[in-house]
């Protein structure tokens, strides 16, 4: 029994390095970052009236200030920092990937309804992994006695209290309504509904934001 539990947990790892794929595009951009990131945003803000002048590819503390009052415009935490979540609403409901990606855009299946409702609330960063029913070890449900599929994250209850709803950009809205032992602070897991899924999604940083 042990070596036939041993050669399936060497079997999901070496699936993981073949099969796992790269983890989409971030964005960051906060005081002091330069380069193409900050160029866009810039373009983007100026385009909406935040930030009067030309595109520099320096965020100094004029951009800080235009992502403030962007920030505060849209009921997000005002933190002057533009990651994943802020850029959703700062694009119109775009990642970052598919932004600087236009003819993998153009081709893209149009998102549902579900991820196109861009929700108020507040930012958050966090560390995230996938998971599903189907991993080897884990249960079919979650800690609320619910069955783990996707729309459901595992955190830590006492950052995010279970019940708490959030939309991940690229993922859609999810409910917390599992947890996990390796869980804690700003680390959560996003459930999917195949092994397959999960292991594609992998391990990321993420700005999730916490629908008030």
């Amino acid at each position: 029994m042990r070596k036939q539990r041993f050669l399936l947990v060497l079997f999901t790892l070496v699936c993981m390095c073949f099969t796992a794929a790269p983890a989409a595009a971030s964005i960051l951009v906060k005081e002091g970052s330069t380069g193409e990131a900050v160029r866009h945003v810039q373009e983007l803000l100026i385009e909406q009236g935040f930030l009067e002048g030309e595109a520099d590819g320096d965020c100094g503390p004029l951009t800080v200030a235009a992502i403030e009052k962007f920030q505060e415009s849209r009921g997000l935490t005002v933190d002057g920092v533009c990651g994943d979540g802020t850029y959703y609403y700062l694009s119109g409901g775009k990642s970052y990937e598919t932004a600087e990606e236009p003819a993998e855009q153009e081709e893209a299946v149009a998102a549902s309804d579900d991820e196109a409702a861009i929700p108020s609330g507040r930012a958050m960063y966090v560390s995230a992994s996938g998971y599903s029913a189907y991993d080897p070890g884990n249960s079919k449900h979650t800690a609320s006695g619910t069955l783990v599929r996707k729309g459901v994250i595992a955190v830590d209850p006492n950052l995010i209290p279970l019940g708490t709803r959030v939309f991940i950009p690229g993922y859609g809205r999810a409910v917390a309504e599992d947890v996990g032992g390796a869980i804690k602070g700003h680390r959560i897991d996003v459930a999917f509904d195949s092994h397959e899924e999960a292991l594609r999604f992998g391990r990321r940083d993420l700005e999730i934001i916490i629908i008030e």
